[in-house]
């Protein structure tokens, strides 16, 4: 196969070469030949003097114009390219994790730019954010089904991203249709997603072992709190841990009733409250509340540059009220997901927020994604989750 060539401009190249997956709009020789392209088209990246970069994507009308797939000359991005990356990303996943619930492939890092694949069992719930990703689900469903023989594919295409692309919002049932939420195991625990219309792909597998994490801490704790509960991931934990009193809080009765079904199917108790956290807080806080353990973990708060300096108020702000909710010697978990709030950053903002509600302490564990959420080393942005446990005086 002969890749459409779209040429860099003048010293543009060296980031790329030094092994960064994106190429911007800025840095590519727009021509007509070039925006003559189909929205996601694979081509061949050449530096201006003509030296090869790398085949990728390519989208005229996208900021990031260019996602490189590799920087070796292959003959075809084809099913049975895709079929070597998902049958090494699936190796990998068995290695680590074991049990078929885990994050299959996390884009860039894996080596498959636009694509998030979450396994489920034999349920798979499947992002395509890119046009070229979309452009190659043909070949992807075919290499998904005769390397792992699912029995539903969800496409949770219905992500911000593919506005920006280009792409419509949507979500597509591939195969048998789900009997409600489908249940997944993790820690020796039994959760619920609901993969057609939770949160993101349903589950946030990024949070395995920060969930365990936690769990040593709350050990027989006289209360956890857990705030932005979702389904349920720290609170039952911390209960599986002989914490004696654990209340989940979270606005989404969706995720609070998957929580609840879940503790049921665990027996295990805990009280899940609906509820804006931040208010619930400012209450708890009225009521002079103290818990052994508090969690802190939002959904983005920077969800793209221009909602940094809002996005740092709130999690200051976050981190205040639940240092002030957190007992003498507790401890306190708070998270960012957000990969526009760099560590720095989100640790400056959770140490002004312990000064603003006069409590000092110590970082214990500096915390990341698990690892079948791989960072690619030259994408700081795949690293987006991070989150601080601390003791609090």
């Amino acid at each position: 196969m002969t890749f459409p060539i779209v040429k860099l401009q003048p010293q543009k190249h060296r980031r790329v070469l030094g092994g960064h997956p994106w190429v911007y709009s800025n840095e590519i020789v727009m021509d007509a030949a070039a925006k003559a392209l189909p929205r996601g088209a694979m081509v061949a990246f050449h530096a201006h003097d003509t030296h090869f970069l790398g085949i990728g994507s390519f989208n005229a009308n996208c900021l990031i114009a260019g996602r490189i797939f590799t920087p070796h000359l292959v003959d075809a991005i084809d099913e049975e390219w895709l079929t070597k990356r998902i049958e090494n990303a699936l190796a990998l996943r068995e290695k680590i994790i074991g049990e078929p619930f885990y994050r299959l492939v996390h884009a860039e890092a894996d080596g498959l730019p636009g694509l998030i694949i979450d396994r489920f069992g034999d349920a798979l719930c499947v992002q395509l954010n890119t046009a070229g990703m979309d452009l190659l689900w043909p070949a992807l469903e075919k290499t998904l089904h005769a390397v792992l023989k699912p029995r539903t594919i969800i496409l949770r295409n219905d992500s911000y991203a593919r506005e920006i692309e280009g792409l419509p919002r949507e979500t597509k049932l591939i195969g048998e249709e789900l009997k409600g939420p489908v249940a997944l195991t993790e820690n020796g625990l039994t959760y619920f997603a609901d993969l057609q219309g939770g949160q993101k792909t349903g589950w946030y597998f990024d949070q395995r072992d920060n969930h365990a994490l936690v769990a040593r801490y709350a050990k027989n704790a006289a209360s956890v709190l857990d705030l932005y509960t979702h389904a349920g991931g720290f609170a039952l934990a911390c209960a599986k841990a002989g914490a004696q009193q654990i209340i989940g809080v979270d606005s989404s009765e969706p995720a609070l009733a998957l929580a609840q079904q879940a503790a049921a199917r665990n027996k295990l108790a805990c009280e899940f409250v609906r509820a804006d956290v931040f208010v619930d807080l400012e209450r708890r806080i009225a009521l002079k509340e103290k818990h052994a353990v508090v969690v802190a973990d939002p959904p983005a708060f920077v969800k793209s540059r221009k909602d940094l300096a809002s996005g740092s108020r709130g999690y200051r702000k976050l981190a205040k009220l639940a240092a002030s909710v957190t007992a003498s010697n507790g401890y306190l978990f708070i998270a960012s997901c957000s990969h526009n709030m760099d560590l720095p950053n989100f640790t400056e903002q959770v140490a002004a927020g312990l000064n603003d509600a006069k409590r000092a302490g110590r970082i214990l564990h500096t915390c990341f994604a698990a690892p079948d959420h791989p960072t690619h080393p030259h994408l700081p942005e795949s690293a987006y989750l991070k989150g601080l446990l601390l003791q609090i005086d």
